[in-house]
């Protein structure tokens, strides 16, 4: 618990009809008869007030609502006004609670950062309050809630309080190596250790599912000069995100987009033509698509429609079962019925006409979804929680080929302190700064 009291517009800067200022410390309670005049109605009850300078000029009327500690978002005292939204109003009602002593304007993150420190959240959820601020779509948004709602960190602490039983066990064999002891507690302590360090190994297997959600699936573009590989970026864009021209080569280097696929973030990439012979710049381009198209979660494999069906060989390479093939300029020039490439379906497509654009769509989100959709089990967010599992799965890998039975004592408390470092519970000071400077203000 901390002496002070921090305060911070919460509901963000753009104008609108509501505006929500949020008050935490020992001084919350201060800063509502600073501003009304009377101190807090009963707790989580509206009162409707009205707001007043410290030379009593009226500065707006609005909801007033008080939150005593610890039942609150972050375990201090809290106070909210809920004001009218525009520039105006809010600034005012800020400068008030400025000269309220023993205030001050709130740093990013502060009140997230007090609810964890005060046991409101622990580590994962405080850093999935930062993701559902930063969510643009669907499935961000449905695994921001699942991780802030305690589905990751209560995985971990399961995980640390069988590691801490296992070397409990350890610890009596150690402290009572005189007395009579159940026979078979070692065999049974390694049968533990060999269960739980298979359980982290699957879930560190996820193909960063839960990482890609929060930055974006990568999906490439990829086809030969000219097949239309611009055209379908724009179209799916619904912009003019990339040059189109009937000049071969005019992609040199790769186009990102960042769309919303279905409710999945996908960073949307058009990559130069796979041809050999062009200059210089053209070539390093031809590289750098390669490149993309070998990395990229997704591929989108376009035909010329002009010139089906024949497919350049380096074209039909990439053409995989994990690709998904589209033919394009469908509104040019007739195509089979179900065309098919290398005995592989392919979607023919109009980024003209928009024709055979939804059925794209449709089969990209199936695709998103059988990787990377939100399931059941929490998914990895983040790089800190894969290091902290992967410092875990080391020492649990040492304590089963270690023989002395002190020595697989200690690893198992290094592996527990790993595992606290993700949650928090243990050693995390020099982490706070990190986990909370990219938050907004206000949160």
């Amino acid at each position: 618990m901390t002496d002070e009291t921090i305060f911070a517009l919460s509901s963000g800067r753009a104008r609108g009809a509501v505006a929500v200022i949020r008050v935490s410390g020992p001084a919350a309670a201060a800063a509502i008869r600073g501003l009304t005049g009377a101190p807090p109605d009963a707790p989580r009850r509206a009162g409707l007030r009205t707001l007043r300078s410290a030379d009593g000029e009226v500065l707006d009327r609005g909801l007033v609502l008080w939150f005593a500690s610890p039942a609150s978002a972050t375990g201090e005292d809290v106070a909210e006004f809920h004001v009218h939204g525009g520039r105006a109003c809010t600034e005012a009602v800020l400068a008030a609670l400025a000269a309220v002593p023993g205030l001050r304007p709130a740093a990013a993150g502060e009140f997230t950062r007090r609810a964890f420190v005060n046991g409101r959240l622990d580590l994962t959820q405080a850093e999935a309050v930062g993701d559902l601020v930063a969510a643009e779509t669907a499935a961000q948004r449905r695994q921001a809630l699942m991780q802030m709602q305690g589905a990751l960190g209560a995985r971990y602490e399961t995980w640390r309080a069988r590691l801490i039983a296992l070397s409990a066990h350890l610890e009596a064999v150690i402290d009572f190596a005189d007395e009579e002891l159940p026979e078979g507690v070692d065999r049974g302590v390694v049968a533990g250790v060999t269960a739980l360090a298979a359980e982290i190994e699957r879930h560190l297997k996820d193909g960063r599912r839960g990482q890609r959600l929060r930055d974006g699936v990568d999906v490439a573009i990829v086809g030969a000069p000219n097949a239309g590989k611009s055209s379908l970026l724009n179209a799916l864009a619904g912009r003019e995100a990339a040059i189109v021209s009937a000049h071969p080569g005019t992609t040199r280097d790769v186009v990102e987009v960042a769309l919303d696929i279905g409710g999945y973030p996908v960073i949307l990439a058009d990559t130069a033509g796979l041809r050999a012979g062009g200059d210089p710049v053209e070539e390093e381009g031809v590289r750098r698509a390669r490149r993309r198209a070998a990395a990229a979660e997704l591929r989108l494999v376009v035909i010329d429609g002009a010139r089906f069906p024949h497919v350049e060989d380096e074209v039909a390479e990439l053409a995989g079962s994990e690709a998904i093939v589209v033919i394009s300029k469908s509104d040019c020039h007739a195509l089979p019925p179900a065309p098919q490439v290398s005995g592989r379906p392919a979607l023919a497509v109009s980024a003209v006409t928009g024709a055979g654009l939804d059925r794209l769509v449709a089969v990209m989100t199936e695709r998103l979804a059988q990787r990377f959709g939100v399931g059941e089990a929490p998914a990895l967010t983040r790089e800190r929680h894969r290091h902290g599992l992967e410092q875990c799965q080391q020492a649990l890998r040492r304590a089963l080929t270690v023989s002395a039975v002190e020595e697989r004592a200690e690893e198992l408390r290094a592996a527990a302190v790993a595992l606290g470092r993700i949650t928090g519970r243990i050693d995390i000071d020099e982490l706070l700064d990190v986990v909370f400077r990219d938050f907004c203000i206000g949160k």
